[in-house]
């Protein structure tokens, strides 16, 4: 019975271990070719390693970096992604903490609303979405976070609820019996308690926001606001050209800051998704 297990546990290694590559490969290559001249990068000299001839070192990044907009799209996406990420924290824990210790229809019905949207397909939606964001204002990096809490309520309700129904109600009237009033008990006691769902909600919901393509664009004026995936897209060089080693190299510093903080994150996202699917 223990080789069989054995045996198993070495093809699903195996397995495990290709798709990885799989997944890895293009990540790779981008910057394999971020390190390429401009001419080396081809279609059929793309998936080649840089060599003596064809390395050009950072001149891609530095390129990239004093490209035309990059700074100030790099600026807006840090903008969107703080502020999106600030609220979805904060006002998805407290109406969490609203539905979790006020038992009624309201709340009830709150949670599977919230439950609801996740479900409902963004397409659905965009094309009014973006009326309603130009009638609303909505349209620049400022307030644009207001879109991303209502689309990026869903999931931070479902795992705050989910961990919340796993503290004893017990603490909070400990607190409350102190003195403290609600908003003293929630910021005081229920808050710290939260740090690990806190954690991998902020990192998942920073990676969505960060990544995001098409919302921004169908949201903010492109002609005066661009965040970096929208940039990568519209990356020109003289002449409406594609300026390739560039644009990867302008990829791969994207990638690199989302990257980082995941792996730095990565535990606390697992220790999140599992407290937040405690059961009450």
């Amino acid at each position: 019975m223990k080789k069989e297990n054995k045996a198993l546990d070495m093809m699903w290694t195996v397995i495990l271990t290709i798709a990885s590559v799989l997944y890895m490969y293009p990540i790779v290559m981008i910057f394999f070719n971020s390190l390429k001249e401009e001419t080396s990068i081809s279609t059929n000299s793309a998936v080649q390693l840089p060599t003596a001839e064809t390395f050009a070192g950072l001149e891609n990044y530095l390129n990239a970096i004093n490209s035309k907009g990059f700074l100030q799209s790099l600026g807006y996406s840090i903008v969107i992604t703080v502020t999106s990420v600030i609220a979805i924290l904060l006002l998805c824990s407290m109406c969490s903490w609203y539905i979790t210790r006020v038992k009624g229809i309201v709340s009830s019905g709150l949670y599977f609303l919230f439950a609801f949207s996740m479900v409902v397909p963004f397409q659905m939606v965009m094309f009014t979405l973006s009326q309603t964001a130009d009638q609303l204002k909505l349209n620049t990096p400022w307030n644009i976070w207001i879109i991303y809490l209502g689309f990026g309520a869903g999931l931070a309700v479902f795992m705050f609820a989910g961990f919340m129904k796993s503290i004893p109600l017990e603490v909070e009237e400990a607190s409350m019996i102190d003195g403290c009033n609600p908003l003293q008990t929630y910021f005081l006691i229920v808050m710290p308690m939260l740090k690990p769902t806190m954690v991998s909600v902020g990192i998942l919901e920073a990676m969505w926001v960060w990544n995001d393509y098409l919302l921004p664009t169908l949201v903010l004026d492109i002609k005066k606001y661009k965040t970096i995936p929208m940039l990568i897209q519209y990356f020109r060089g003289s002449y409406g050209r594609v300026e390739m080693g560039p644009m990867m190299a302008c990829i791969m510093l994207t990638v690199i800051p989302i990257v980082i903080t995941y792996l730095l994150g990565q535990k606390h996202i697992i220790k999140g998704v599992a407290a937040g699917a405690v059961k009450g």
